[in-house]
């Protein structure tokens, strides 16, 4: 923080990038996702900062995220947010594109899409896009073009994968009905 001579009040530094994220509108919920996230890094604490600068606004105070474990490097339990603790919290359960923002006051909640930061930047931008349509209602995997990156998958995830890759079949039974 700086403070501005005029007010010797601090003045809060702005973000050295813009956030790359597009949310939908404020409106009653639709679909999977609230919108979605194209961090810079791999490294959540890092990128978290600027992300909750913006979601402050629409949240009020942050109290805790979400994130699946295997998604992201190490990271801390917490994470000091405009002089309160952030809970950084991991889970094997939640999707691995995923991370979830809760409010502290009516512990309203945002989950985001992350787009891979290596994705290209065309390729990126149409899925920030299409996430943040108020009509879209695609889950994490068909927003990321029906492949998410390798190290997004969960285990169990990519058990299936390399099952299905090494010659298993999911059967599907169907009937021929004789006229």
């Amino acid at each position: 923080m700086k403070s501005d001579p005029c007010t010797e009040a601090p003045v809060p530094e702005p973000p050295r990038h813009a956030v790359r994220l597009r949310l939908k509108p404020k409106a009653p919920r639709t679909g999977y996702v609230d919108g979605a996230w194209w961090p810079r890094s791999r490294d959540l604490a890092a990128e978290l900062p600027s992300l909750l600068t913006v979601l402050a606004v629409r949240l009020d105070q942050v109290e805790r995220v979400t994130f699946n474990l295997a998604a992201w490097p190490a990271t801390p339990r917490r994470l000091r947010f405009e002089d309160a603790d952030v809970r950084l919290e991991g889970f094997r359960s939640q999707p691995a594109a995923t991370v979830t923002v809760v409010g502290a006051w009516d512990r309203h909640r945002l989950t985001l899409l992350v787009v891979p930061p290596e994705t290209d930047p065309v390729a990126a931008h149409g899925i920030l896009m299409t996430a943040a349509h108020r009509d879209d209602t695609s889950g994490p995997e068909a927003l990321l073009g029906g492949h998410p990156e390798p190290e997004l998958l969960t285990s169990g995830e990519k058990a299936l994968q390399s099952w299905e890759v090494d010659g298993g079949r999911i059967r599907v039974l169907t009937e021929t009905i004789d006229a």
